[in-house]
């Protein structure tokens, strides 16, 4: 592994060559009114962990160019793939109709599984959600959480279990947990 100080964190800059090198795997991510900025930058770098196809920033989540998005995502908002939409309603029924349209070109690849990483009674634990590809993840507002629109329109609703006194996690960490948990389902070779 390689380590690397403060400086070279910020400034890793790469080329179109490097970019188009990354095979992007069949993930995406919906804010769901995510409000803070430093959360937005942070699932930016996220996406690019991962190598999602595209981030969706829907609602009042602000959007790039922004310093604290900068400086949080530690500038991957300059190559990860992100489009801004009214809601998340809009973003997730574009999905689905870009999935249809490819499983009609390509026969029949699985359809677009909608997985919300909510508190809600309809839950299950992230560790036992049953992962499909293509996939988008929505996460939503750190007060409200995502809306009850976009949670009648999920496939499966996941939670991360908590043990202390607290009840609840980051948005951006709860979203970390849960795309490495789909990560081990990417199937590799």
């Amino acid at each position: 592994m390689i380590k690397l100080g403060a400086k070279e964190l910020r400034t890793t800059e790469p080329s179109a060559k490097d970019l188009r090198k990354i095979k992007k795997n069949p993930i995406y991510i919906v804010l769901d009114n995510v409000l803070d900025t430093y959360n937005v930058g942070s699932i930016f770098r996220l996406a690019d962990a991962v190598a999602a196809k595209k981030i969706f920033l829907c609602g009042q989540t602000e959007t790039p160019p922004n310093p604290r998005i900068k400086k949080a995502s530690v500038s991957t908002w300059q190559w990860v793939d992100w489009s801004y939409k009214p809601t998340a309603i809009d973003a997730l029924q574009e999905l689905k109709t870009q999935n249809s349209r490819l499983r009609q070109g390509f026969g029949g690849q699985a359809k677009l599984k909608i997985v919300c990483v909510e508190q809600d009674p309809k839950s299950i634990p992230y560790t036992e959600m049953k992962v499909e590809f293509p996939v988008a993840v929505v996460v939503g507002n750190e007060t409200d959480g995502i809306s009850k629109e976009v949670l009648k329109m999920a496939d499966e609703i996941v939670e991360i279990p908590m043990f202390g006194v607290n009840k609840s996690l980051n948005v951006m960490v709860s979203c970390g947990i849960v795309l490495f948990e789909i990560m081990k389902k990417i199937p590799r070779g």
